[in-house]
Formats: structure tokens, sequence, C-alpha cells
């Protein structure tokens, strides 16, 4: 969606459309049309068409990834300010690996929105309320699936899974680590052992390292946000997610 093309419609001739946005615009002090809601297809905002079932399965491969972590003992070795800042850093690549290894699909939905009617006439409660929460969009869920599609080419092994894994969690570029020279020789043995068990199971893939290498940075790009309101928010409300893990990390 290269240009939105929402506002552009003739959709203003309406005496009751006409009324009520004036009303909706002056209740919102004069809101501009790039605040309101869009309709190109690739902006719209989603949600999960089966939350119930989906939260469910992303919440097992939480709890799958925070115990990978627990079972490490190299990482709990490490000073609990560099441990805390490698999970904030690494807990949504690693989620979305476990999704991969879990074989967690999910489909969205556009988000149903209220009518300018509802709006105007809920806006004087809304003034008490919490400001609304933004919802993913359709090209950011799209780009998400794409990244989880091009890894299950992959057909990773169980031990390629956990070696890229490790590889993922010690991350060395981290601002902040104290013992960020520990944490690099961490994670070049955690790359090592995984060309070790690629050659017997590829031996005619030379490439296929690189390959893994390259695809695993498309996770990273994938922003906390969009991982967090898609599958978390709906179950955990506005608590703060990287705050519940280090708790379940600690407990």
């Amino acid at each position: 969606c290269e240009r939105c093309q929402c506002h552009s419609e003739d959709k203003r001739t309406a005496i009751l459309y006409t009324l009520l946005s004036q009303n909706l615009n002056h209740s919102r002090g004069g809101r501009s049309p790039s605040h309101q809601r869009c309709l190109c297809h690739q902006r719209r905002t989603v949600c999960l068409r089966t939350p119930h079932i989906t939260c469910q399965a992303a919440s097992n491969v939480l709890v799958k990834t925070v115990s990978f972590m627990k079972n490490l003992p190299s990482f709990h070795l490490l000073p609990r300010e560099d441990q805390l800042l490698l999970l904030d850093s690494c807990w949504v690549p690693l989620f979305l690996l476990g999704l991969v290894q879990e074989m967690v699909t999910f489909e969205v939905m556009e988000t149903p929105a209220p009518s300018m009617l509802k709006k105007i006439l809920l806006d004087g409660q809304s003034k008490q309320q919490e400001p609304e929460r933004m919802q993913p969009t359709l090209a950011a869920v799209q780009r998400l699936q794409c990244c989880l599609n091009t890894f299950w080419s992959l057909d990773l092994s169980p031990k390629e899974y956990a070696y890229l894994k490790g590889a993922i969690l010690f991350n060395p570029d981290v601002p902040g680590l104290r013992a960020s020279l520990y944490i690099e020789s961490l994670q070049r043995e955690a790359q090592r052992a995984l060309q070790e068990v690629l050659q017997p199971l590829h031996p005619e893939d030379q490439g296929r390292f690189a390959r893994i290498l390259l695809i695993t940075s498309t996770l990273k790009s994938i922003p906390p946000t969009l991982i967090t309101d898609l599958f978390f928010r709906p179950v955990i409300g506005n608590a703060d997610i990287v705050e519940l893990i280090a708790e379940m990390l600690y407990e």
C-alpha cells in the first residue's frame, strides 16, 4: 500500500455522515484525517481469528522459551544485569523460533471498528479511560507470517534449533553488557556447534549455515510491540511482558 487513498474517496455527501463527522471532529478537538481509521487493505488493523486457541499456544511456546534459558548453566553464570539485557533483546526472536519449532499457525481478521455514532455517544466516557491501544496492521502480520514460512522451509532438526537458539541468546552486540567478551565466546561456541551438526545432516548443502543465519536476522526485525499486541495483550492486558518473562525466569 504505497499511497493511502482512504480519504480521497467522496464519502461525505450523505447528510448523516456529514453531521456525525462534524460532531466527532469537534469532540476530538479537530483531529487530523491522518489519525482516523485507514481503509487501505494493507493498513487495516487486525486481530487473531481464534485468540483463545492461539494465545494459549503462544503462552506454551513462551514457557518453553523461558525453560530453555533456565536450563543453560552458562546463562546463569552471567551477571544478573547482563541476563536481563539479553532477555530484553532476544525474547522475541527466541519466541518466534519456538513458534516455528512447535508449528504454531494462526489466522487474523480485520479488527471490528465501532460505529461513528457509538464513538460520539461514548466520547464523554472515553475521556476518563486509558487511550485506545494500537492494533497490529495486516501488512505487519503478513511480514511476520512470511518470516515464519521461510523458516519452515528450512526444516530444521531439533539439534539445529537448540544451537541456533544459543547463537541468538548470546548476542555480544547488546549495548551495556558487562561480560560481552564471554558472551561473544558463547555465541561462537553455539555457532560452531551448529556448523558441526549441519555437516553430517546436510553434506551436500554447503550454504545452509549462512542461509540459516541470514533468515534468523529477519526474526530480529520483528518489533516486540507487534508480538506483544498480537499474542499476549489479550491475556496480560497492560502488564509489561518483559517483566513477566523475568518473573518466570527467576521464580
